[in-house]
């Protein structure tokens, strides 16, 4: 990291980031070019480590790719402010993200409600339940993280 001022390697601190996010971007390998897609998450930080897990549809592109490679990258960012400046040029942005690497698999039946509930809780802190009839038509995803960065660039 070349902004050795900015980085933040404490694992609570980006934790804590993540837990503000709302939208995780995940890179998949492609013939060509690289494909990526924002999607909702929901996160676990246990022994040190992070594992995330999304939801969509039981078949498509993502799930086409995952299944050529599974290795994918992740960016994911919040706390966005301008921060003026008098001259244009040293305009600035204040912000806190998180890029990594990791291995996507889709989860087995018996996972899935668990998955649902972890994603639900990135984004209320409200009882839910899940109508088994729709877990079944969906597919949910588990990224076990390998490697994570994150950077913040905050207002004094």
């Amino acid at each position: 990291m070349r902004r050795k001022d900015r980085e933040i390697t404490d694992k609570q601190a980006i934790y804590d980031i993540i837990k503000k996010c709302d939208v995780c971007r995940v890179a998949f390998f492609d013939d060509t070019f690289p494909y990526i897609v924002p999607l909702n998450f929901g996160v676990t930080f246990e022994n040190d480590t992070f594992t995330f897990y999304f939801h969509g549809a039981n078949a498509g592109k993502k799930l086409e790719l995952i299944k050529k490679n599974n290795a994918v990258a992740f960016e994911m960012d919040c706390s966005h402010q301008l921060i003026e400046a008098q001259a244009s040029c040293d305009f600035s942005m204040a912000y806190e993200s998180v890029c990594g690497t990791g291995f996507l698999e889709m989860l087995k039946e018996e996972q899935k409600e668990q998955a649902l509930s972890v994603i639900m809780k990135q984004y209320t802190d409200n009882p839910v339940s899940f109508q088994p009839e729709v877990v079944k038509r969906i597919a949910l995803l588990q990224l076990t993280v390998k490697e994570i960065t994150a950077k913040s660039n905050k207002i004094n």
